[in-house]
């Protein structure tokens, strides 16, 4: 899976962090800073941090986010649990993953949806799984996401309910001006 620019810029934002603390030397920065501008797959990028340490929950944490009557969103550069439950009553939820930190290849997200909707926007190339989903009296949409996982594509698997609602599951909105 190739990756973009922003795959590149977040992966060199992580590798002068882990310099500023000490982890890296100078060279081994520069070396880094230079494979990781020319990676042409996660793969690539992956094998530059993968000895660095993540903060991150516990394999049995689940993150909780609720909701009642208003909305909840998360966007920009946020960091996205192993598992993740939002539950949302006459309102809505907008998970955009597409600038997150994401530390796992795989991030499981539980729904509980009433009367609400969510919306979920993936990094591009990232694979879903709304097999576990259900929606009644609502649709569920996955816009041109696929759902085959692909060798080092994040997976996101999207379990739960949504009653009177619904789901959206896409890639970020392409800028057709820029200037």
């Amino acid at each position: 899976m190739r990756v973009s620019d922003e795959d590149r810029e977040r992966t060199t934002q992580q590798l002068q962090r882990a310099f500023s603390e000490g982890r890296l030397t100078q060279m081994e920065l520069e070396d880094r800073l230079e494979v990781a501008l020319s990676a042409k797959t996660y793969g690539d990028l992956l094998n530059l941090i993968d000895d660095l340490p993540v903060e991150q929950p516990r394999a049995n944490d689940v993150v909780e986010l609720q909701s009642k009557h208003g909305q909840l969103k998360r966007s920009g550069d946020w960091a996205v649990p192993r598992r993740l439950r939002v539950s949302s009553k006459y309102g809505s939820a907008e998970l955009d993953l597409s600038q997150a930190v994401i530390p796992h290849p795989v991030v499981d997200i539980e729904l509980d949806l009433t009367y609400g909707y969510a919306k979920i926007i993936l990094p591009e190339g990232a694979v879903v799984n709304v097999d576990g989903f259900q929606s009644d009296w609502g649709n569920t949409s996955t816009s041109a996401v696929p759902s085959r996982p692909r060798p080092g594509a994040l997976q996101v698997v999207i379990s739960g309910r949504a009653k009177y609602g619904g789901l959206t599951v896409r890639y970020p909105r392409k800028r057709w001006f820029t200037h």
